[in-house]
């Protein structure tokens, strides 16, 4: 059964940077509509960003100026890059997204399990 796959995490330093990325886990989907989420420990889940099939982009307060969520078509991946970390960023990140198979149906709604970002000196 085809999944959404995240990947990129890490453990990095305060002012750092990371680049996650999402995928479908069989290359035959293409990733549509897609939705970065993260979730702290105790915290509720949150969006922090989301692109659209046509590229247009829209981010969290606490994000804008230093994530940049993008999409490469060919590569069928979702990118989110983060500049200027901090230790509130820290969470495990999400990725939401429809998945389009090669034959052009949609499958709404996947997510993946999640990869950890950790923000501390």
């Amino acid at each position: 059964q085809v999944q959404l796959v995240e990947s990129g995490g890490g453990l990095v330093q305060p002012g750092g940077s990371l680049n996650l990325s999402c995928a479908a886990s069989e290359s035959s989907f293409s990733i549509s509509g897609t939705g970065w989420y993260r979730q702290a420990p105790g915290k509720q889940r949150e969006l922090v960003a989301t692109i659209t099939d046509g590229g247009s982009t829209n981010y969290a307060d606490s994000v804008k100026g230093r994530f940049t969520v993008s999409r490469d078509n060919i590569k069928k991946t979702v990118t989110l890059l983060m500049n200027s970390l901090k230790p509130e960023d820290t969470a495990v990140y999400y990725c939401n997204a429809g998945l389009i198979s090669r034959g052009g149906t949609y499958y709404t709604n996947y997510w993946g399990r999640g990869t950890q970002v950790t923000v501390s000196a």
